[in-house]
Order: structure tokens, then sequence, then C-alpha cells
């Protein structure tokens, strides 16, 4: 089914006139489902020709923000959208179920986890979160600049 059907909701709209790369997948909220989503990353930046540093940042943030949704919610499935505006990669991850109070940044840690929305800050130039309203679960999303490459 397309992009924004039942089965895969909108997670941002544009303002009319406005065109934009856009790319969505969905996939089981289990553990082995945060190798895919960084699969499906990899080839579809590769196919819209975004390199070098928003690259690996933007597949670092895919499976930062999927990891979270998998193991932080009570999803079934998670999805993922990537979408490029002129100079400007968002990704968006929509879980189906959160936990009060969204996704905390943890700037102090001395264990192995709650470092990931730490990284998703350092990488991105903005990252935030929202309900997705009509208890649809939770977005949370990060944009990353290009700089000097080419526009998506």
């Amino acid at each position: 089914m397309a992009p924004g059907s039942a089965l895969i909701p909108r997670l941002m709209d544009l303002s009319p006139g406005t065109e934009a790369l856009r790319y969505c997948f969905a996939l089981p909220a289990h553990p082995e489902s945060v190798a895919g989503a960084r699969q499906l990353t990899r080839a579809r930046l590769e196919t819209w020709k975004v390199g070098g540093d928003v690259y690996d940042a933007a597949v670092l943030i895919v499976s930062e923000l999927v990891t979270n949704a998998v193991v932080h919610t009570a999803s079934t499935r998670v999805v993922c959208e990537l979408r490029c505006l002129g100079r400007r990669l968002r990704i968006a991850v929509q879980d189906q179920g959160h936990q009060p109070g969204g996704p905390r940044l943890r700037r102090c840690s001395d264990d192995e986890h709650g470092r990931g929305l730490l990284l998703v800050d350092t990488m991105s130039s903005a990252w935030g979160s929202h309900d997705a309203g009509d208890d649809a679960g939770r977005i949370v999303w990060a944009e990353l600049p290009h700089g000097m490459e080419q526009p998506c």
C-alpha cells in the first residue's frame, strides 16, 4: 500500500507546491528489525545520492530511533520516514505506544544504555517528538543539514 495509507500513516505534511523526496517503511517491532532499518535507509540514501557525514549520521539516527521504539514501547510495528527537503534530511520514526512524557535526553549515563538520544542530539541540527494523535503512538524526528553536499 502507498505511503500515507492506513497501513503507513503520513508523518509530515508539506506546504502546497513544495516538492520533496519521501520514503516510508514499516517493520515489526523486534530487535532484528533495527538492522533491516539501517539496510533500507542505506539503500534509499544511496539512491538519493546522499553521502558523506549526512549518510553516516542518518544511518546512526535511524538505528537509534528504531531501537528506542522497539525497546521502550509496546509496539508491534515501527514506521520510519525519510524525507529530503532541499538541503535538509528529516528522519521520523513512529511507534504504536509510548510511555508518558516521551523520550528524554540523558546527559550523564554510567551504564551502556541511555546514550541513544544523546547521539541523536549531537548528530542532528534539531530533533523532537510529539504524539501521533488518535492513540497512534509517538513520532520522534531528527533533521540533518546537507552543508555543501548536493541537495536531495
